[in-house]
């Protein structure tokens, strides 16, 4: 028995009358929502792979070079270049000011919730939806977006900085939907339509679940505009085959990094087979939506296991797989409905499939499927306490529906709930610690939790306790070339040099392509005098990572301690136009320049090196040096009274300021220095010192 075709759907609905100022007060009620749940959050460090695709990311230092579009596999933001443009917008107006990063986060965010709030009212007002829900299309999509704003499992998206990835796609993807809708509408289609594929460009390139836009396009056309598939493809053949034109972008992406970037994707990956990785995902599924009406607790790194229970996976499985198809019932024959869970599957499917990524679990994959459950659960609340407004008075009675205060206030103890939610979360990215403390105390077996909390702990001075964590991340998983070398790095910094380097060599014989530890152990060489031992390491380390930058400027420093000054200088070059806000690569080529008596040329390196690190004694120890072989004693004084602030017991700067106070006939001055570097156990020359007391002496 054929099904017979549904009626096409006219694009163009009959307007419905509303005061034409609510649309900008709910415009300003999201964002007014949005600001109060993130006023906490613009002051959260860098964490986990910011540090990789934003901190050590060459690419974004030079905003208007060709690099920023092709950012290295080893960051986050491979295949993503728009992501790495942001990124590099960012750094050329603030550098690495986290505060700018967060606000752009913010923006995008915001952006995207009036993006939906769009695309929700505009679909309540369609001819196969207005009779019904018409008359309070912009509260109810006010209502959606609110909601989705304002909800703690969006935090992720948005206070995580790299994760820009996620919101940035979703902000593009529902810009997508939102040209497609108005172009459809029938004023200036052709403007619309290719800005739809302009934002599905983007998108794809902003993150590869962009892919599947074009497809929620086609979904939601067939439901509310064309009324069948033919019809819609009849009706709007260009602006379908622009989108389906990205496809081709998204290939190229492919195939420019086959790897994914630093995070893994793809079936040849080792750490999880097509099988495991779809056994586990029902499960994950489940978990992702408990948390949308229960967002707590929330965990940054999951750290996943692979599912084993054969039970457990049944029983997720069963229910997943009932829900897709009830989805796929809907689509068939209430398509209006059936939305709401093609657009959750849809959007989850690249990332909670089959395909296997490195990591099973991340709670920024629910950014956009998150505006499905969002939207259902609005409408699901309208019908049911929202008869009332429906309703004509002639036929209503008090017993029919609550109301319509109840379904307002219940709404807004909702938003509140999830607003404070959300500002709580943004508590626990204040700090590196305080995001991994959290991250230990919900997943105590993940060992990564354990590496990235130890090396909170070791940048916070607390070694030995960063050690116990590495320990625990080798315990759980022992194989961690990045936990070994880690270790090795708080090991060296307490002097333990040997076991340092036994670290290293282990990172070495499990991953014998880890740059890091190579040039790690090269610094631990270098510090036990095996200068030959180091610049092998160090040449290793930029064979296999060419933009290096800290390998180059160690590199730098045994040559120059060597008297290869030029091959020094070439060295800490690299470095810099690796890493433009690289103040040790600074100080050291100031050095040289220094050593070459180019005098000029060292106060320029040094006043840099302070400008980058403006609580850092040496460079204006060394900067003052340099004044003092110019005759500017009187700014040599200064730089080392300022180096002196910074580190009572910097002896150089003590003796270069003895000196440039004899110079200018200040002896007591002078005099006083001398025995201050008696103190410290650093003698001036005793004829420097003798010259000072004839000073006194003779009452000059």
């Amino acid at each position: 028995m054929k099904r017979r075709a549904r009626k096409s759907v006219a694009p163009e609905p009959e307007p419905v009358p509303q005061p034409p100022q609510r649309t900008l007060w709910a415009a300003l009620l999201i964002v007014a929502v949005g600001l109060a749940a993130y006023s906490n959050s613009f002051h959260g460090p860098f964490i986990f792979d910011d540090l990789k695709s934003i901190v050590e990311n060459a690419t974004i230092r030079r905003f208007w070079s060709a690099d920023v579009l092709s950012p290295p596999q080893a960051v986050t933001v491979a295949r993503r270049p728009v992501v790495n443009v942001s990124l590099a917008f960012n750094y050329a107006v603030g550098g690495l000011d986290v505060r700018g990063y967060h606000v752009f986060n913010l923006a995008v965010h915001l952006a995207a919730g009036l993006a939906l709030f769009g695309v929700v009212r505009r679909t309540l007002k369609t001819p196969l939806l207005s009779e019904r829900y018409g008359r309070h299309a912009t509260a109810l999509a006010t209502a959606a977006a609110v909601l989705w704003v304002a909800h703690p499992l969006q935090t992720e998206s948005v206070t995580y900085v790299v994760q820009r990835c996620e919101s940035l796609m979703g902000l593009f993807f529902l810009l997508t939907l939102y040209c497609a809708i108005r172009g459809a509408a029938g004023t200036g289609a052709w403007g619309w339509y290719a800005g739809a594929v302009a934002s599905c460009v983007l998108g794809v390139t902003t993150k590869e679940v962009g892919v599947v836009a074009p497809v929620v396009v086609l979904l939601y056309d067939r439901a509310f505009l064309g009324g069948t598939f033919r019809e819609a493809l009849r009706r709007r053949w260009g602006l379908y085959l622009g989108l389906a034109a990205t496809w081709g972008l998204f290939g190229a992406l492919m195939m420019m990094y086959p790897s994914g970037g630093a995070s893994g994707a793809g079936f040849g990956l080792r750490a999880v087979t097509p099988w495991e990785y779809a056994r586990t995902q029902p499960i994950v599924i489940l978990h992702y939506l408990r948390l949308c009406f229960w967002p707590h607790p929330l965990c940054i790194d999951y750290g996943w296991p692979v599912a084993t229970s054969a039970p457990a996976m049944a029983s997720a499985g069963a229910v997943v797989a009932l829900l897709a198809a009830a989805t796929l019932w809907a689509l068939w024959r209430v398509p209006a409905i059936g939305q709401i869970g093609a657009w959750f599957f849809l959007i989850l499917a690249p990332t909670s499939s089959f395909m296997p990524i490195a990591d099973l679990a991340f709670e920024h994959r629910m950014y956009l499927p998150l505006a499905a459950i969002a939207v259902g659960a609005v409408l699901g609340a309208y019908e049911l306490f929202g008869r009332t407004t429906r309703m004509p008075a002639d036929r209503m009675e008090a017993r029919d529906a609550p109301p319509a205060w109840v379904a307002w206030t219940a709404f807004v103890c909702v938003a509140v709930a999830l607003c404070c939610g959300t500002w709580n979360r943004n508590r626990d990215y204040r700090s590196a610690l305080a995001i991994w403390e959290d991250t230990v105390r919900q997943r105590p077996e993940n060992g990564r939790a354990y590496l990235c909390r130890g090396t909170a702990k070791a940048n916070a001075g607390l070694r030995a306790e960063a050690l116990q964590d590495y320990d625990m991340a080798l315990k759980y998983n022992p194989t961690s070339v990045e936990a070994l070398t880690a270790r090795g790095a708080v090991r060296a910094q307490s002097g333990r040099y040997e076991e340092a380097i036994g670290d290293y060599d282990r990172a070495i014989r499990l991953s014998p392509k880890f740059a890091e530890a190579y040039n790690n152990r090269g610094a631990a060489h270098e510090c036990l005098g095996r200068r030959a031992v180091a610049l092998g390491d160090y040449d290793k380390a930029i064979a296999l990572k060419p933009n290096f930058a800290q390998a180059y400027c160690n590199r730098g420093v045994v040559r120059f301690h060597e008297g290869r000054y030029e091959d020094a200088l070439r060295d800490f070059d690299r470095a810099i136009s690796l890493q433009g806000d690289y103040a040790d690569a600074y100080l050291n080529r100031g050095a040289v320049q220094f050593t070459a008596r180019r005098m000029e040329e060292a106060v320029r390196d040094f006043s840099r090196a302070i400008a980058l690190k403006p609580d850092w004694a040496a460079p204006y120890a060394n900067r003052g040096a340099s004044f003092s072989r110019m005759g500017r004693f009187a700014e040599a004084v200064r730089d080392c009274t300022a180096a002196l602030k910074l580190k009572p017991d910097h002896a150089r700067a003590c003796r270069t300021r003895a000196e440039a106070y004899y110079e200018l006939k200040e002896y007591d001055k002078a005099w006083a220095d001398v025995r201050r570097l008696e103190e410290l156990g650093a003698a001036a020359p005793p004829e420097f010192a003798a010259r000072v007391r004839e000073a006194l002496k003779r009452g000059e």
